[in-house]
């Protein structure tokens, strides 16, 4: 007979077990995003001769999409099963890089970048569908009381695939162009594919749709908390690249590294603190942290220390994520959880989709560094929205 303590240390360990087939699905799935983040920019400029102004807007369109089929995901994960979301969604990720294959063959200029877009447009309907799909099939495994966790263990594959993906993208690039990456991004998710095949589907927690706007209404107040604190994540995204390229400080894979790393090193060690210390708390330290990490690429002389601040960037966004999602969670109606974490995770959508374009401004009227600058005083503002969340508590 097991004791009450081996019982205890057990199920940590049982939980982490069942959830591991589904963090293993997001990690290969999201090394497609990951792949094309340090190269997708340099295509764009150097082989399409864009504007910064175009790379922010192109990289931003998956965004976008993500925003607009966040309902539809956390619906069609409430009503029609975890898995049937995720598996559509890596059958998406796949159209995705054919349409990337699809680009080489069109004429130079805005054709091919009218192409990149449908490809990321599909990439961003896959995304949306696949982390709506893991977090409602994660918490569904393993209770209300462990979202914080889940999003912890999603969040690890989800941003160890960006930093596993940017040197292996990089690889692929030198070796064999933008081909490699479009025919890459067609096969990972096939791979995915295989994985999550063998996991058994949960029932869908609700048979009647919510409406989105009652959901929408529970959790905005932590979801503009997310969208402030992830413009830091969105500057790294779509301008490290180029900030390295302008430096000539080389390629920026190390960036995306430094920043994965750090982003998985604070949730293996530190994920359990928005569950047991509350996530505004959380997520007020952590904001403030982030926008340290964006000052110091603001102000690096060296390609080392804008390495260190994106490290620093990953670590404290690494729980302000979970930090404010746990608050959103324990907002939510319980019939409706999985479209709860869509609308959470739509503001992310929309603060990158809007990130974007309004960076690519900033460093078309100053430099590149100065999104950064934006990035810090943007990620801050979010420390208000945590003090505001511990004031009034769940409503």
């Amino acid at each position: 007979m097991q004791s009450p303590s081996n019982a205890a240390a057990s199920a940590p360990r049982s939980l982490l077990f069942e959830l591991l087939p589904i963090t293993l699905t997001v990690f290969v799935g999201f090394l497609t995003l990951g792949l094309a983040l340090p190269v997708l920019p340099l295509h764009l400029q150097s082989a399409l001769s864009m504007s910064p102004l175009v790379v922010g807007t192109v990289i931003a369109s998956q965004f976008a999409a993500a925003l607009l089929t966040r309902a539809w995901a956390g619906s069609m994960v409430d009503t029609r099963g975890a898995k049937r979301a995720v598996v559509i969604g890596l059958g998406l990720g796949a159209c995705s890089g054919l349409a990337y294959l699809a680009s080489l063959g069109a004429p130079a200029g805005y054709g091919a970048v009218a192409i990149l877009i449908g490809a990321r447009l599909l990439l961003g309907c896959a995304e949306s569908l696949v982390v709506t799909g893991a977090l409602g099939w994660g918490v569904g495994l393993a209770g209300p009381q462990n979202a914080g966790k889940v999003m912890a263990w999603v969040g690890i594959a989800m941003y160890g695939a960006y930093a596993a993906g940017a040197p292996l993208g990089v690889f692929v690039y030198g070796r064999f162009g933008f081909c490699g990456i479009a025919l890459a991004t067609v096969l990972i998710p096939v791979l995915a594919l295989a994985i999550v095949a063998r996991v058994a589907a949960l029932a869908p927690s609700h048979k009647v749709r919510v409406p989105f706007y009652k959901v929408l209404r529970a959790v905005w107040l932590p979801g503009v908390g997310l969208a402030l604190s992830s413009m830091g994540f969105c500057a790294i995204t779509a301008f490290a690249a180029l900030l390295f390229s302008a430096k000539g400080w080389g390629d920026a894979a190390l960036a995306f590294t430094s920043f994965g790393a750090a982003f998985i090193g604070a949730r293996l060690l530190f994920g359990h603190l928005p569950d047991t210390l509350g996530g505004a708390r959380v997520a007020l330290v952590c904001v403030l942290i982030e926008a340290a990490g964006q000052l110091l690429m603001w102000s690096a002389p060296t390609a080392v220390l804008a390495c260190v601040g994106a490290a620093i960037t990953g670590f404290g966004y690494s729980l302000a994520f979970p930090g404010f999602g746990v608050e959103a969670v324990r907002r939510a109606p319980p019939e409706s959880r999985a479209s709860a974490m869509g609308a959470y995770v739509a503001f992310l959508d929309m603060s990158l989709a809007v990130s974007g374009p309004l960076a690519g401004m900033v460093a078309m009227r100053w430099d590149v560094g100065s999104v950064y600058l934006a990035g810090a005083l943007a990620v801050a503002s979010s420390a208000c929205v945590a003090l505001r969340l511990r004031a009034t508590g769940p409503a």
